[in-house]
Order: C-alpha cells, then sequence, then structure tokens
C-alpha cells in the first residue's frame, strides 16, 4: 500500500492504517528508537506510541512524506524517553 492511501486510511479514521503503517514502517522507526534509546523495550514501545501520536495528528495533518512524519514523531518520543 502506497503512503497516500495509508493517509486515507488514517483519515477515514480506519483502524487498518496503523496495521498498514507497523507493515511498512516498523524496521525504519525501530531504527531511529534504537540509535537512541539502545533498549529494544523501550524501542518497541516508542514505536507503538509513533502510531498513537500518528492516529491523533491525522486530521487535521496530511503528511506529504509520511515516512518523514513518522520518522519526526518516533524521534521526539525517543529523545523525551531519554
Amino acid at each position: 500500500m502506497d503512503d497516500k492511501q495509508i493517509v486515507e486510511l488514517y483519515w477515514q479514521r480506519n483502524e487498518q492504517a496503523i496495521a498498514e503503517t507497523a507493515a511498512k514502517y516498523e524496521t525504519y522507526c525501530m531504527k531511529i528508537s534504537r540509535n537512541i534509546l539502545e533498549d529494544p523495550a523501550d524501542s518497541e514501545e516508542n514505536v507503538n506510541d509513533t502510531y498513537l501520536h500518528a492516529w491523533n495528528a491525522m486530521p487535521p495533518q496530511r503528511p506529504s512524506v509520511l515516512s518523514a512524519f513518522l520518522g519526526r514523531i518516533t524521534r521526539n518520543l525517543s529523545l523525551d524517553r531519554y
């Protein structure tokens, strides 16, 4: 599924959006989080929090680059947890 379709699922408030996001971006978000936190359990929890924050941010935000949007959320949550 491409990013526009995933964002559209978020806008429709379809829970499948989280599953599609995890399938496509979990490795990417875990890498960002692990580079900051180093603890696998904290990183996994942080990535799950990323999905929640993305769910709460869309709408009203409609990111044009979903990977950058998720990466920013993951990085900020990781730095807060650190």
